[in-house]
């Protein structure tokens, strides 16, 4: 017995330590899930503020026909937001920040696009126009609160791995930081007004 008695604390030390890197690779797992999950959320929010530029160019078209660059300016950027994927997975920070330049080209165009729509009165008074401006300020909004969740579950992700004794295991299995949505350059700085 006091033969066996070694080989049983070895196996026993055995068990709790792989007990332990199982339990630590499933919170790996599901810390990484989240970030998904809450990347899918804002992919769901900006595919929702792409689907509503068709409606809102050709609302606008008809009533200023002659802002022709403008609503080009606006299907351009559009189809550029569209184009750019990412791997949440995978996604490095240069990625993530195309990524948000797309976006922010898009976010601009449109800004530009409604302001072209105040030289129009009829247009302003258009209700389908005034449920489109409304529809695409509901969804800025969201956009807004997907970011921030997807940054809030990136960090409690990128928390998990880095902490030690976690993060031996993380460079083990290939758990990498994951990158977060910055502030657009200038966004610190406080606009100009001009009058």
């Amino acid at each position: 017995m006091k033969k066996l008695l070694p080989w049983i604390v070895g196996l026993g030390i055995l068990a709790i330590i792989a007990l332990w890197v199982a339990n630590v690779y499933n919170a790996f797992i599901a810390s990484e899930e989240e970030v998904e999950s809450s990347w899918a959320q804002v992919e769901n929010q900006y595919q929702r503020r792409a689907d509503l530029v068709p409606n809102l160019v050709a609302t606008v078209k008809g009533y200023a026909a002659h802002e022709q660059q403008t609503l080009e300016g606006v299907v351009e950027a559009r189809a550029k937001a569209t184009q750019i994927t990412i791997d949440p997975a995978t996604a490095t920070p240069e990625q993530l920040a195309a990524y948000q330049a797309a976006q922010g080209e898009l976010s601009q165009a449109l800004g530009r696009l409604l302001a072209v729509a105040e030289n129009y009165p009829d247009l302003k008074a258009n209700q389908n126009f005034r449920d489109l401006q409304a529809q695409l300020e509901g969804t800025e909004n969201r956009i807004t609160i997907a970011r921030q969740m997807f940054n809030e579950t990136a960090k409690a992700y990128n928390k998990t791995i880095r902490r030690f004794p976690n993060n031996i295991l993380a460079g083990i299995f290939g758990f990498d930081k994951k990158p977060y949505f910055e502030a657009e350059e200038g966004a610190s700085k406080a606009p100009k007004v001009e009058f």
